[in-house]
């Protein structure tokens, strides 16, 4: 799996970093949470540890940016956090979107603990954006159940959904069957 890093102290980044790679990760490290946004945007990937308090975009920052970025799969999200972090903090950080939490210094065990629901959560997210992609269609006329559980032609829906126009041909097919014949 490959895992984004955000962590100031570069120790303790070089430490997480060996920990996840000596269990087979592939690992992105960066320094701050502005670093971290740009990785994540130009790379999404499906996992990030980050330490919360970075200077610049904190942890936080950097999660609702995550989980405001459209058109993304479910990123799993594991702060790092001080072992005194009240649950004032804790719901701050649940309301920002963050998934779990690792106290420091890193427990080695913990985190693969923690990856192994990562791969579960990512998993059930996987299968429940594959089921929202299916498309109820009539097997009859062809037109598409939306949401509210409305019919919608099929060009209708689409350009609902997408923004997108048609234009309109005939392919050799259809031509053959309802065109060719009906010009004799």
């Amino acid at each position: 799996m490959k895992i984004l890093i955000a962590e100031d102290d570069m120790v303790s980044a070089k430490v997480l970093q060996i920990a996840l790679e000596s269990s087979g990760h592939t690992v992105v490290t960066t320094e701050c949470g502005e670093t971290a946004w740009e990785a994540f945007n130009a790379d999404p990937v499906r996992v990030i540890v980050s330490d919360w308090m970075m200077p610049g975009m904190d942890g936080l920052e950097f999660c609702r940016q995550v989980r405001a970025r459209p058109k993304t799969d479910y990123t799993y999200f594991i702060l790092l956090t001080a072992n005194h972090t009240g649950r004032e903090n804790l719901r701050k950080a649940m309301d920002a979107g963050v998934d779990d939490f690792l106290p420091k210094p890193l427990d080695r065990e913990a985190i693969a603990m923690r990856l192994r629901v990562a791969e579960r959560i990512i998993e059930f997210a996987t299968q429940i954006r594959q089921l929202k992609e299916l498309l109820p269609i009539c097997m009859y006329c062809k037109k598409i159940r939306d949401d509210e559980n409305f019919w919608h032609g099929v060009e209708t829906y689409i350009s609902q959904q997408t923004g997108s126009n048609f234009s309109h041909g005939i392919c050799p097919e259809c031509f053959e069957k309802h065109v060719k014949f009906r010009r004799h």
